[in-house]
């Protein structure tokens, strides 16, 4: 691969501090100065592209460890908390609260166990007593069980 762009940089016209230089080793007619090998450039701009390769590998390295870490705070951090509060809420559980499962389920609370709750839902004395996951309740809440206001219409 160095040797293609070694060749590459013989054959471009190189640009001295004393003047413009052509892969021949000669200047243009008419400028009155002396010939400066064109090789000494050469080998000097591979040094320049072998720099410059190194510095774009450095710099890729860079803005995937950026987008990595990026990506660390915006998708995995946020979801770390949010996990760690609700095993927080799940564990503080206790008889007697009101609570909804994932699936949309309410009941109370009747007794706690090691990984899973006894759960009582129904209504009216009508009552069943289900176990239930720790990891399957949503959260503590009462349900609402009164029917919304009806509207009126005035003529």
């Amino acid at each position: 691969m160095f040797d293609v762009l070694a060749n590459g940089i013989q054959r471009l016209t190189v640009f001295a501090a004393e003047g413009l230089v052509t892969p021949g080793g000669t200047t243009p007619a008419g400028t009155g100065e002396a010939a400066v090998p064109a090789a000494n450039y050469a080998g000097e701009a591979l040094h320049v592209a072998e720099e410059a390769a190194g510095m774009n590998m450095w710099l890729m390295l860079v803005i995937w460890g950026a987008v990595i870490v990026g990506f660390w705070f915006l998708m995995m951090r946020p979801q770390k908390k949010r996990e760690k509060k609700m095993k927080e809420m799940q564990a503080g559980i206790k008889a007697g609260d009101n609570v909804v499962t994932n699936g949309g389920m309410f009941g109370r609370v009747a007794d706690v166990g090691t990984d899973c709750f006894v759960v009582e839902m129904g209504i009216s004395g009508r009552t069943v007593k289900v176990p239930i996951l720790k990891s399957d309740v949503l959260g503590v809440r009462e349900p609402v069980l009164t029917p919304p206001p009806k509207e009126t219409t005035e003529a």
